[in-house]
């Protein structure tokens, strides 16, 4: 008598193959481009991340590096239970994290992506197809600010803050940027700069920089207090910056605009007429919103505030303190 094929065996569940990681390249795929992504204590948001990524769909096949450096939380096996390759420093450094990960990493074009950025679908794709144009050395998608969990105060920062032209014209930064194989061989290591992406952008002219299409989500901060850490933490970044001698556009020699430092907050950079015209752009900017859109006045108010305290605060602390917001966390 014949057993039906549905019935007529078990499998032990040890006996039935593991499911493939989301992140896990396929056996025998080429990775396409490569995504290093520094984490430091960042398993919650770093989930979600490695999420994004995982629901990209599309053509590119990425191969994921996570760095978690000088971790004390679950950061490593989040990553490795998602599929990403994992390097382990012992000391925090997001500067020698992006190095490392830049180590690991094998293909071109190549991303930097925080570990509580999110990525909408189909933004790898489009990143990567703009890399690789003969003309674009350096690229990120465009950003969306997700203020629904955020105070008044925050959302109303962020009502001016989207609108100045440091985010709308050509933004490289803000966690993440891509870089082409030859935009990389610009400079060697990741300085030890608290802001990273600021170093990047003005290591490029802005005709070498470019915004892709798609998006990526910043979770703004959900109170005052944090929106004062990470703005306070742009500030001492831009301060830093200012120290480093301006980067040369190598087709022309022209000084690369460094640091762009929204205006009233400030910026960095050894090409102080660049900075002296983003800050007049920005202050512009900020009279005519005010003027257009009446209704925005009292957020140009919490805006101009929040970022003469933050740089105040910059000063008086000197990168004495990694400033983060854990209310997303």
């Amino acid at each position: 008598m014949s057993t039906s094929p549905l019935t007529s065996e078990r499998t032990a569940p040890g006996d039935l193959p593991s499911p493939r990681p989301a992140l896990a390249p396929a056996p025998g795929t080429t990775p396409t481009v490569s995504v290093v992504v520094p984490a430091h204590d960042e398993e919650r948001p770093l989930a979600r991340t490695l999420a994004a990524l995982a629901a990209q769909g599309g053509r590119e096949v990425p191969e994921v590096v996570v760095v978690a450096n000088g971790c004390t939380d679950a950061t490593a096996e989040v990553a490795r239970a998602a599929g990403a390759r994992v390097v382990e420093l012992a000391q925090p450094s997001k500067a020698a994290a992006l190095s490392a990960g830049d180590a690991a990493a094998t293909a071109f074009p190549r991303v930097y992506l925080d570990a509580d950025i999110r990525l909408a679908p189909g933004t790898l794709d489009a990143l990567a197809a703009t890399l690789r144009r003969d003309d674009v050395l350096v690229a990120s998608p465009r950003v969306v600010f997700d203020v629904s969990a955020s105070s008044w105060p925050v959302r109303a920062f962020y009502a001016v803050y989207r609108e100045i032209p440091y985010v709308t014209d050509g933004l490289v930064g803000l966690g993440v940027y891509g870089m082409s194989e030859r935009g990389r061989a610009r400079f060697g290591d990741f300085p030890a700069v608290t802001s990273d992406d600021l170093f990047v952008q003005r290591t490029f002219h802005r005709s070498e920089r470019a915004t892709s299409d798609g998006e990526f989500v910043v979770s703004a901060p959900r109170d005052l207090r944090n929106l004062l850490k990470v703005r306070t933490r742009t500030a001492s970044g831009n301060t830093e910056l200012s120290r480093l001698p301006a980067a040369a556009d190598d087709a022309g020699g022209r000084p690369v605009p460094s640091g762009p430092g929204d205006g009233v907050d400030g910026g960095g950079g050894g090409d102080r007429a660049a900075f002296d015209r983003t800050t007049t752009t920005t202050t512009t900017a900020l009279l005519r919103l005010a003027t257009t859109r009446p209704r925005l006045v009292p957020s140009v108010a919490v805006y101009t505030a929040v970022t003469v305290v933050s740089r105040v605060l910059a000063r008086r602390r000197r990168a004495s303190a990694w400033q983060r917001d854990t209310s997303t966390r």
